[in-house]
């Protein structure tokens, strides 16, 4: 096992990182930009380097700044969290070159993986079942020719990059045209999919070793989503019957095994509501958001085996090991103004307070006092609960956020429990449109 890991982050995921290091015995060592010299990640590591301003580029992204504080640190390895540097292959090199190991897959698959076009190739070749897709646009006009051809709604994503803000949904020649003008084609590789429009969004989370031991643990029901960007998360889905949990597991290993894949990572579906059939969308590389809910039903931490995979130990968990107990739900708690159009809402928290209980864990990256920069993402804290049954789950997710106080800033609290109050979502008729269609339109 790792004597020192340096993680490669901030916020929340820095702060998970240094708990599962410190349970594990090793020293964590915390990086930060000038203006997070007080954050709570900052405060929590056994110790913490300044890697540069508060301009990202030359702090959180700064791969030279970080692997010197690494060497200096003399670290065994480097954490790279989600988001940031965590999918970057370039990054995954280096560390790997500068003699010390990073805690994800290796860099040749983060690039597999990383690029859409590629990945889909390689999982056409593994016989995943796919939407219909493009090659890589060139132009507006060949655009909507492409679009033509698959037949609208489309979607125009990014080749490479995670999340989803660079998406946009087209449902006809028009709407195609006004979202290439909003791209710039000539820096970014854009290609168009076939857009499910009634559709779940489905993920996989998968763990593998370094020997070719590969196993899932359960899908995660990410469908609550805002500008393709996931804003409450449940698991499992209350759409999955048994067989199709155990068929879009096995599409999920197939797809790892077909790219080689090690440490911990997220294969992504979209499930058609009308026929119940499943599409691969992407392979995360990475721990994700939302990795505890899965942890609150299954009792493994992916954090701990993140870093014990890296750290060249096997798989100590074989498929038929794996229990699913209860229900868990994920809100994301963002320092934004929902009566604002979600707005950002930087400034100091004055006063803080976080719910507790048995069924009640807050991963969080702030406390009272705390500064929320407005250089980086929103999201401040989780709030992850579980129950018996999704019904009992959503009760304890309405009373911890009725408890959850944080005063000097705006977040999303209130507009997630009108969310948990919705009869359609307590029914579980949700999909990847429900919150422009209940709770904004």
């Amino acid at each position: 096992m790792f004597k020192r890991v340096l993680i490669a982050n901030r916020g929340e995921i820095a702060v998970r990182i240094i708990r599962a290091c410190h349970e594990l015995g090793i020293e964590a060592i915390a990086v930060y930009s000038d203006v997070d010299a007080d954050a709570l990640h900052v405060q929590l590591a056994d110790r913490a380097y300044l890697i540069g301003p508060a301009d990202a580029t030359e702090s959180y992204l700064n791969t030279e700044a970080i692997i010197t504080a690494a060497k200096v640190s003399q670290a065994d390895a480097i954490h790279p969290g989600y988001g940031f540097l965590s999918e970057n292959a370039d990054f995954a090199e280096k560390v790997t070159n500068a003699g010390l190991v990073f805690v994800g897959p290796r860099a040749e698959t983060i690039q597999k993986v990383g690029n859409k076009d590629a990945a889909r190739e390689a999982m056409k070749q593994a016989g995943l079942p796919m939407a219909l897709g493009s090659d890589p646009i060139q132009d507006a006009t060949d655009a909507c020719r492409v679009a033509k051809e698959i037949g609208y709604p489309v979607i125009l994503k990014p080749v490479s990059g995670g999340g989803g803000k660079s998406m946009f949904i087209a449902n006809n020649a028009s709407e195609l045209l006004n979202a290439v003008n909003k791209v710039d084609l000539t820096t970014t590789v854009f290609y168009l999919e076939k857009y499910i429009a009634d559709a779940r969004h489905i993920e996989v989370q998968i763990v593998a070793d370094n020997y070719g031991h590969i196993i899932h643990l359960g899908e995660r029901e990410c469908s609550l989503q805002r500008r393709n960007q996931k804003i409450l998360e449940e698991a499992p889905s209350s759409a999955l019957s048994p067989e199709m949990r155990q068929k879009v597991g096995a599409l999920a290993i197939r797809a790892a095994k077909s790219v080689h894949y090690t440490n911990v990572g997220t294969v992504e579906f979209l499930m058609d509501k009308n026929t119940g059939d499943f599409y691969f969308m992407e392979i995360n590389p990475r721990i994700q958001v939302e990795h505890a809910i899965t942890e609150m039903i299954t009792g493994i931490d992916l954090v701990r085996k993140q870093l014990r995979i890296a750290s060249g130990e096997p798989l100590n968990v074989k498929q038929e090991d794996v229990t699913f107990t209860g229900h868990a739900i994920e809100c994301r708690i963002n320092a934004e103004d929902p009566t604002q159009n979600f707005l950002p809402s930087p400034g100091q928290i004055s006063f803080y307070y976080q719910p507790g209980g048995p069924k009640v864990r807050i991963d969080s990256g702030v406390c009272a006092g705390s500064i929320v920069q407005p250089y980086y993402d929103s999201l401040i804290a989780k709030v992850i609960v579980r129950g018996r049954t999704r019904g009992e789950a959503i009760k304890v997710m309405q009373c911890a956020l009725s408890e959850f106080r944080i005063d000097g800033i705006k977040t999303i609290i209130d507009f997630h429990l009108d969310v948990l109050k919705d009869p359609y979502f307590c029914s579980g008729d949700i999909d990847t449109q429900f919150i422009y269609k209940r709770m904004i339109s």
